[in-house]
């Protein structure tokens, strides 16, 4: 079967690399990345992928310039294997740079040839819609419908952990996104100066301790009719990869007490009590006390104008402590244009994102004194 792991823009590639190293054929395309496999294979997807949004099977796809078309390519996919004759199955929709372009329209249109197509294979002419739900989603785009079946059921960033937002919450599959493009590698002391409500700092310890994201979560395809026995399998595996004692050197401060109040609900209720340490404190009194290491943030943007001057003194601030740090090296995103000018240095490496509706960069500047080298261990020599 075919899937596609739905991820924002910049994401893509990182979401298909995810799904690679499960050992799943995948290739990143527009709005995430397409993999085959089988259900099994979409429960891995689904507990496993730490930056896309959603995993959907992809039913048919087909070109539709016409109502007619959208109707008669609807009705001639196998709906019948998928879809019980109790099942509820909703439809919602989405239309870009097409010729058809109402979305109320498109969603009846599909919802009408799928019944058509089940009255046919079951024999009936009313269906109830009063056992499982099954979503269903009509996608046009350049005039090629997509029809699919959503496997995840909330987005896949709801990890269970974050019942509480800060101010700006930095969405959790941006986080992660974040950690995996950082110098970070687990081999360094990782500190976030403004961690908020700790959304990455939860996000590094889950990669450091092998902890799948979805592990505490459940997906609308554990209730479908076709249900695989393995799938409580995959669970009992994931939870026995999560070891929480790998986790080491992760701390963050931010000077809002009351957001250090919700990081450390957040780093309980993630299951990492005592394995993260937040503390209220300024930006300015960040001194480490390891030589090297990888300051990893979500800085203020400044986006409301009295607050713009006050961030730019706060980026110069940052830049002057990293000039005082030259072991550490900064990955840090923001949609202010000016941030590389008031850090006084240009980035090392960019890349752009969307946080929430703002378009960011996320700069990398590397640690300007590198760890030394491990020695390595010489050979020894061959016996008399």
């Amino acid at each position: 079967m075919q899937f596609m792991a739905t991820a924002a823009f910049g994401l893509e590639g990182l979401v298909a690399g995810e799904l690679k190293r499960m050992g799943l054929l995948a290739s990143a395309v527009n709005g995430g990345a397409m993999f085959e496999g089988s259900f099994e294979d979409a429960m891995r997807a689904n507990l496993y992928l730490r930056t896309a949004d959603r995993v959907l099977l992809v039913v048919g796809t087909f070109e539709a310039r016409t109502f007619e078309e959208l109707f008669e390519g609807v009705a001639a996919l196998p709906w019948e294997q998928y879809l019980t004759r109790d099942c509820r199955f909703p439809v919602s929709g989405n239309c870009a740079r097409s010729q058809l372009m109402s979305v109320s329209d498109c969603q009846a249109i599909t919802k009408k040839a799928i019944v058509r197509r089940l009255q046919e294979k079951y024999h009936v002419t009313w269906f109830e819609e009063s056992g499982v739900t099954i979503p269903i989603s009509v996608t046009l785009h350049a005039n090629q419908a997509r029809l699919t079946i959503d496997t995840s059921g909330q987005a896949l960033n709801r990890r269970g952990y974050r019942t509480w937002n800060g101010e700006a919450p930095l969405r959790e599959t941006l986080a992660a996104a974040l950690v995996d493009l950082s110098p970070w590698r687990g081999n360094l002391p990782l500190a976030d100066p403004f961690c908020g409500t700790g959304t990455l700092l939860i996000e590094a310890a889950f990669k450091m301790s092998h902890r799948a994201p979805g592990l505490t979560r459940t997906f609308a395809m554990e209730q479908f009719p076709y249900l695989v026995p393995g799938f409580p399998r995959l669970r009992e595996a994931a939870q026995a990869e999560f070891d929480p004692s790998l986790i080491e050197g992760i701390s963050g401060s931010d000077i809002d007490p009351e957001a250090i109040a919700l990081a450390k609900r957040h780093i309980v209720q993630a299951g990492l009590g005592g394995r993260i340490q937040v503390r209220v404190a300024d930006m300015r009194d960040f001194h480490p006390q390891e030589r090297y290491g990888v300051c990893l943030s979500n800085p203020p943007y400044g986006e409301r104008l009295s607050d713009r001057k006050a961030c730019e003194t706060l980026y110069r601030e940052l830049g002057r402590l990293m000039a005082a740090n030259p072991g550490w090296s900064l990955s840090a995103i923001s949609s202010h244009p000016q941030f590389e000018r008031c850090l006084g240095r240009r980035a090392d490496k960019k890349r752009r994102f969307y946080n929430g509706r703002l378009e960011c960069e996320f700069m990398t500047f590397f640690a300007k004194e590198r760890p030394p080298r491990r020695d390595t261990p010489e050979k020894a020599s061959a016996p008399d």
